[in-house]
């Protein structure tokens, strides 16, 4: 049986203390599940993708799941360490 592959991205603002935070407790959790963390700005995908602010800006950091939202504001982490067994 293989291993689901899953992404994980955090989107973020510059200057936003709790995003830094959520990118530190993400990083090792990452990598001991050998993710890659992807990380959006959501201020600067604007020029692109507007929805994308519009959507999640007011609720800084959120971590999508496989492009799907996990959780905002704080990471969820035991949550997310057990939808990453599934």
């Amino acid at each position: 049986m293989t291993a689901v592959a899953h992404t994980i991205t955090l989107l973020t603002r510059a200057g936003c203390g709790s995003c830094e935070t959520a990118r530190e407790q993400l990083l090792p959790l990452c990598e001991e599940f050998g993710i890659v963390l992807e990380s959006v700005d959501v201020d600067e995908a604007a020029a692109t993708d507007p929805e994308l602010r519009a959507e999640y800006g007011d609720r800084l950091p959120v971590v999508l799941l496989d492009d799907r939202e996990h959780s905002y504001w704080e990471v969820d982490e035991v949550r997310l360490r057990s939808d990453l067994t599934i």
